[in-house]
């Protein structure tokens, strides 16, 4: 028990899902007992592409160590270009993210189907992984 208790905390992050598309194999993860951090928080939205910018450097500044956009790609429900969308809003939070002084390697997106579950699980943990060597810097 002591050696968990001296245990670094895993690094926070913060997960925007789609509903109908990341979301059911996040869920998925969950529900089939995979192993991820429970320090990873999920928001689910329509579409990946109505993350704001802001709501990333939001994040960071509140203690998310790091944001995680399961991008919809090409099966949006929404938007036939959800994938361009998405991507030119990831350049619009990097450079938000420079501008306030938050490197964007906090900020990681990947395309995730309803039933991605090892997927999501293989991100979170590489993810936190990648965190943990930015805050050891």
């Amino acid at each position: 028990m002591i050696a968990a208790q001296n245990k670094d905390p895993d690094p926070k992050i913060l997960v925007f899902s789609s509903n109908s598309i990341s979301d059911p194999g996040i869920d998925l993860a969950g529900s089939a007992h995979m192993h991820y951090s429970t320090e990873v928080q999920v928001i689910p939205l329509p579409c990946s592409s109505g993350v704001k910018p802001s709501w990333i450097v939001h994040a960071i500044s509140k203690g998310f160590d790091g944001v995680f956009i399961a991008a919809c790609g090409g099966d949006c429900t929404f938007l036939p270009d959800c994938t361009a969308r998405t991507s030119k809003l990831i350049k619009a939070a990097q450079e938000l993210m420079k501008e306030n002084d938050i490197s964007p390697k906090r900020l990681k997106m990947s395309g995730l189907c309803s039933v991605c579950a090892d997927n999501f699980v293989s991100h979170m943990n590489k993810f936190q992984g990648e965190l943990n060597k930015l805050d050891s810097k």
